[in-house]
């Protein structure tokens, strides 16, 4: 049975312990001279949950309730095997589903990534922060990566845990400021957002994620895990002749268009044109107007139509209209 402090465990489900990683996932320990691990879970929708080590064969353990809020333990014999163990969870409806803990993983920041952050030359951050597609342990999920540096608390909410900020709560990463957490089985398009507890006020707010690569259509405002797949160039014989040309001898003639007023489809409801349709329609309108080049208003995400893009609420995510 754990010995945590009370105290611990009720911050823990009230949704303000500071290092979540030090009572969830597994914890070598010894009882009675042989090695032991804790496995702890907090599961609130939990009626019952039970232990699947990956080990076949094994019968499932059941787990104790430690906290009526929904917090579980499993002492077993260690140590524990190389892959990651699952979940047997029963709901208080009665159905039984199964999945693995996001605690039982490890942490996926480097110590080099948080270097570079921290010094301020991660020039490429957005290949980490934010929500990346990731296979951990042969386990497919999404690891996110946030920086919330007068934070308290930090976890990731969506559909997948009913928006409950005490169900996924961000492991701390120090000085840097950063949080992180990979949770096994999510998938492109989940849902999500950022909930974050400041140090200076208790109330909790919630923030869509400035490194996500797809938004929701205004009103809504929720961040979508985003499939990035490597686009293959195919204009290499028109970047060989460019290179041939002396682009001062050149003439140039910009025209500036915002893409979500230049043209509807009225028989449509009034809907934008999809950038195929955009290729397919503006390019010749542009060439026979005598324009050369083509400047692009803003198309990163916003939320008011009228600003024309101006107002830049994803940097890293095509507007979603």
């Amino acid at each position: 049975m754990s010995d945590l402090p009370l105290n611990q465990l009720e911050q823990l489900v009230q949704g303000h312990h500071w290092d979540p990683l030090a009572i969830l996932g597994a914890h070598p320990m010894a009882q009675d001279g042989s090695p032991t691990v804790a496995i702890r879970c907090f599961l609130p929708e939990a009626k019952d949950v039970a232990l699947l080590l990956s080990e076949g064969g094994r019968q499932p353990i059941p787990m104790t309730r430690l906290h009526e809020a929904g917090l579980f333990e499993a002492t077993v014999p260690g140590p524990l095997g190389t892959s990651p163990y699952r979940l047997r969870i029963t709901n208080r409806a009665g159905q039984v589903s199964e999945r693995h803990d996001p605690y039982a993983f490890p942490l996926l920041l480097t110590d080099f990534e948080l270097h570079l952050f921290a010094e301020g030359t991660f020039f490429k951050a957005y290949e980490t922060m934010g929500a990346h597609l990731r296979t951990v342990q042969g386990i497919a999920g999404v690891h996110f990566v946030v920086w919330a540096p007068n934070a308290a608390r930090v976890s990731v909410v969506g559909d997948f845990n009913e928006w409950d900020g005490r169900r996924h709560p961000m492991t701390n990463r120090g000085a840097t400021g950063l949080w992180e957490l990979f949770i096994p089985e999510l998938t492109d398009g989940t849902l999500y957002k950022y909930e974050i507890r400041s140090r200076y006020h208790d109330a909790p707010l919630l923030k869509a994620d400035p490194y996500a690569v797809v938004s929701e259509l205004r009103p809504r405002t929720a961040s979508i895990v985003g499939a990035l797949t490597p686009y293959r160039w195919k204009d290499q014989s028109w970047m060989t002749a460019r290179a041939q040309q002396d682009p001062l001898a050149m003439p140039l003639s910009v025209y500036e268009v915002h893409l979500g007023s230049w043209m509807r489809i009225p028989e449509e409801g009034n809907r934008w044109l999809t950038y195929s349709e955009l290729a397919t329609k503006l390019i010749p309108y542009v060439k026979n107007m005598g324009y050369t080049h083509v400047e692009l208003l803003p198309i990163t995400e916003y939320p008011f139509d009228g600003s024309w893009g101006y107002q830049t609420t994803g940097y890293f995510a095509v507007t979603s209209r």
